[in-house]
């Protein structure tokens, strides 16, 4: 695997949907072995594990009192469509959330494409499992020749349990992982609105439920679990390297998703000189 870069910086643009701010994204082309990286004013945020700052309602990235949240959708399009190198320029508080998935952004990706460089694709091949838990979560990582997730997801109703398997690959991403929303309950985003958070959620960014199912019609029957898989895959992102490994993730979230990434990273081998 050679290493990428986009053919041309694409630009996103819209509401934040934990601030209500509008925000604005310039993805820009960058050198072989530049990485994914996000510039705040003059301050360069590393894409990887160790900026991991916040996971309580996003991953939120930062360093030297600088942050920008959620960015797991836009990470999950870029890592998925394999995008190795690129500087994520951003004007405001967090990332556009647009329909509350990652289509826009794949979609912009393919019609961009891909200039390949001149470098290898730095890659993890696990010798050995991995497995971190919290209770009855849990997110593990094992050998495998490809990158495949197995996801459990199990809500209260009525989402229910639901349940995802596949092979991560560009084309697979776009048809069955990019297109799922970002997800809540009624009473949820209530509460979260009462504590002035969600400012820019609405019906147009997220796919919300009562107890009598969704207010918006699912793009798939199990569109909750698929959403997990993309915010599993952006938060992989921080890995900073493709990963060779089959994922089995049980009812987790970000905050183990950035464990398990940050303790996939102490795996890789030094590049040589």
């Amino acid at each position: 695997m050679m290493q990428t870069t986009l053919r041309e910086s694409l630009r996103f643009e819209g509401v934040g949907l934990h601030t209500g701010a509008h925000c604005r994204v310039e993805v820009r082309p960058a050198p072989a072995d530049a990485g994914l990286s996000f510039l705040l004013g003059s301050t360069r945020v590393p894409a990887t594990a160790e900026y991991v700052v916040d996971t309580s309602r996003a991953t939120v990235l930062g360093c030297d009192g600088v942050t920008v949240s959620t960015t797991e959708h836009l990470l999950s399009a870029l890592f998925a469509m394999g995008v190795a190198n690129a500087d994520i320029v951003v004007d405001g508080p967090e990332i556009p959330v647009r329909d509350g998935s990652a289509s826009e952004f794949a979609s912009a990706i393919a019609q961009c494409g891909l200039r390949e460089q001149s470098a290898e694709r730095r890659i993890l091949d696990l010798e050995e499992s991995l497995i971190v838990r919290d209770g009855d979560k849990l997110v593990a990582a094992f050998p495998a020749p490809s990158l495949r997730v197995r996801f459990i997801a199990d809500f209260a109703a009525p989402i229910g349990t639901q349940y995802y398997c596949g092979e991560i690959d560009s084309e697979r991403y776009v048809d069955e992982i990019a297109g799922a929303r970002t997800f809540g309950y009624l009473h949820e985003v209530q509460a979260l609105l009462a504590r002035g958070l969600a400012r820019g959620g609405s019906l147009e960014n997220a796919l919300v439920f009562t107890a009598d199912g969704p207010l918006q019609p699912l793009r798939w029957p199990n569109e909750a679990v698929r959403h997990k898989v993309l915010d599993l895959i952006g938060d992989l992102a921080l890995l900073g390297a493709w990963p060779r490994c089959e994922l089995i993730a049980i009812k987790s979230g970000h905050q183990l998703h950035s464990s398990l990434t940050s303790a996939l990273r102490t795996r890789l081998r030094v590049p040589s000189a």
